[in-house]
């Protein structure tokens, strides 16, 4: 097993897929984040693109959806996708909603997190540049995944995602375990004023710790810390950054700024592996 960043790398049947160290060692959890090697698509798709409605073929996706559960052991009948608009709304899934985005239309809209305390209900979480954060209560044995780019990030995505697991769930945020997953750095994120107005907005984040100015009309934003930032400030105190730059892996991550928009897509899926004894 190898690393990138702080996240480890392993390969299966040529299929390679990334984990965070501290959900690892969660035994009622399992979790993968995908890269961009190991599918069967071509052209600006090459080769493991997970994305719908980005131009491949449906049937290529979804063959590189069973090549990437069958290397980092899920099922596809299990999977539950998002339907991300750059919001903050949550959504509570269950059995019932297993396969919807992936084996079968999605019946909802705007939903840029999903969170559950059922069983085999795997969580898929998108980017390719935005922040995938995973959550995991081990008390009330419940998960949540949620998509952070800089509108959802300044929006308060993060906490927004905590509260709705301490409503649904009772969970207890120094309970939860926060993963950071792969997403643009900050060495690569650069922005002008309109973004960073966005964060000064937020009083709940600290720009001279999240923020540094180039000059220019220039910033470069730190994603990572900033919602480490809003996930401390909603009490959560165990957070695991995967510190792994998309924009700076473009052979090994996708990145929309690396391929200027032109581009496959990839997840994060989580699931509880087992009930609540």
């Amino acid at each position: 097993m190898k690393t990138a960043g702080n996240m480890l790398l392993s390969k299966v049947n040529g299929v390679p897929f990334l984990q965070l160290s501290s959900f690892r060692e969660q035994p009622w959890l399992h979790h993968a984040f995908a890269t961009r090697q190991g599918g069967i698509s071509s052209g600006i798709y090459a080769t493991m693109n997970l994305g719908f409605g980005r131009g491949d073929t449906d049937a290529n996706v979804l063959e590189n959806y069973r090549r990437f559960c069958a290397a980092a052991g899920f099922c596809v009948e299990d999977l539950v996708a998002t339907a991300q608009t750059h919001k903050t709304e949550v959504l509570r899934v269950g059995q019932k909603d297993r396969g919807a985005g992936i084996l079968r239309s999605k019946p909802w809209h705007d939903i840029d997190a999903l969170i559950t305390n059922e069983p085999h209900v795997a969580l898929c979480v998108y980017g390719a540049d935005c922040v995938p954060l995973m959550l995991a209560d081990p008390v009330h044995h419940a998960i949540g995944v949620a998509h952070a780019g800089w509108r959802g990030t300044a929006a308060n995505m993060a906490g927004t995602v905590v509260a709705a697991m301490q409503q649904a769930f009772g969970t207890n945020p120094i309970d939860l375990l926060v993963g950071i997953g792969p997403s643009i750095g900050p060495c690569c994120f650069e922005v002008d004023e309109p973004v960073v107005k966005a964060f000064l907005a937020n009083p709940l984040l600290l720009p001279q710790d999240c923020m540094t100015e180039k000059g220019g009309g220039k910033w470069n934003i730190d994603l990572w810390e900033a919602n480490a930032q809003l996930l401390r400030s909603a009490g959560v105190q165990k957070i695991e950054k995967g510190m792994l730059c998309t924009h700076c892996h473009p052979d090994l991550l996708w990145s929309h700024r690396a391929t200027n928009g032109k581009r496959g897509g990839m997840c994060g899926i989580l699931c509880i592996t087992e009930a609540l004894s």
